[in-house]
């Protein structure tokens, strides 16, 4: 059975000078879970073993380095999934924690639950042994302080309508990482988190931790969503991917035919990488970037900016 990874560092503009470090860290993080896989391990383990090195890299909106909400704290939604018996674990809202994909993989083998949110998933990585860790990085302050006075001085009421203020300027939106792979046995496993959107209300959750929305694995595909969450969750992307390529449609085919609609019907910005059970790992997005990179069977990791 051929084995394949794929994985995205978050759709949308990506900052001028960035490019390199984006690609380069997304090219190390996929080499870790080539490595679990070329060697025989599971989906799932290379799928987490590739988020944490993306958690870990302040160059993305995951974990260390995630985007502040508009009280100035980063608020982690995260989620692992598995294609036997559809096992699932995610986590909403948590602070203080350096992987929240992690918490969200203990979740799934730890609790009979498959979301844990807020103050309840923190003491339950507590109880897991998840130790304090501050996410906030000296230059996600800055960008909070200068996007916040942005924001307020546009007229204080788009802290409730984030959407007019993002068209006005995209290089404030959020960003996500995520990865999604097929093993040597035929199983498939996706794994997502984000920081979320910049300046969102406290509390807001978006498709990231939800399956089906910005994160899904089944017999026939694992995929990761990125970009505008709501629109994700209306549609239920992921989700909708997987019943087209169940009726037989390709994997390609699918994923265009679910951006299509993603663009007709909510004009959202958004990307989305999948791998089906056949190995073939597939990136397609709508935002000017998406900087993402794949291996699949002998090949080695291959990293590009846009699809």
């Amino acid at each position: 059975m051929p084995v394949a990874l794929i994985a995205h560092g978050g759709a949308g503009r990506w900052r001028p000078g960035s490019d390199a470090d984006a690609l380069e860290g997304l090219r190390a993080a996929v080499t870790a879970g080539r490595s679990v896989l070329v060697r025989g391990g599971s989906a799932l383990d290379a799928v987490c073993a590739t988020v944490v090195l993306l958690e870990d890299n302040p160059v993305f909106n995951a974990g260390t380095g995630a985007v502040l909400n508009l009280d100035g704290a980063c608020e982690l939604d995260a989620c692992v999934m598995e294609s036997a018996q559809a096992r699932v674990g995610a986590v909403s809202g948590l602070q203080r924690v350096r992987n929240p994909i992690l918490v969200a993989r203990k979740v799934m083998e730890e609790t009979d639950h498959a979301l844990l949110t807020g103050e309840g998933a923190l003491r339950f990585a507590r109880a897991m042994g998840f130790g304090d860790h501050d996410p906030v990085t000296p230059d996600r302050q800055a960008d909070w302080r200068d996007k916040r006075a942005k924001l307020l001085g546009d007229g204080g009421g788009h802290t409730l309508r984030m959407r007019e203020f993002l068209r006005s300027h995209p290089e404030y939106a959020g960003g996500t990482v995520g990865a999604a792979a097929v093993d040597a046995n035929g199983l498939l496993a996706a794994a997502t988190s984000t920081g979320g959107v910049t300046l969102k209300l406290a509390g807001r959750v978006g498709d990231s931790p939800i399956p089906g929305a910005g994160n899904y694995a089944c017999a026939h595909l694992a995929a990761s969503a990125t970009g505008t969450g709501e629109f994700v969750l209306r549609s239920l992307a992921t989700r909708a991917m997987a019943e087209r390529v169940e009726r037989g449609m390709t994997l390609v085919a699918a994923m265009e035919e679910v951006l299509s609609a993603l663009g007709r019907d909510y004009d959202a910005d958004v990307g989305l990488i999948a791998v089906d059970a056949l190995g073939a790992p597939v990136a397609r997005h709508r935002t000017p970037d998406m900087p993402h990179a794949w291996f699949a069977g002998a090949g080695e990791p291959l990293a590009r900016m846009r699809a």
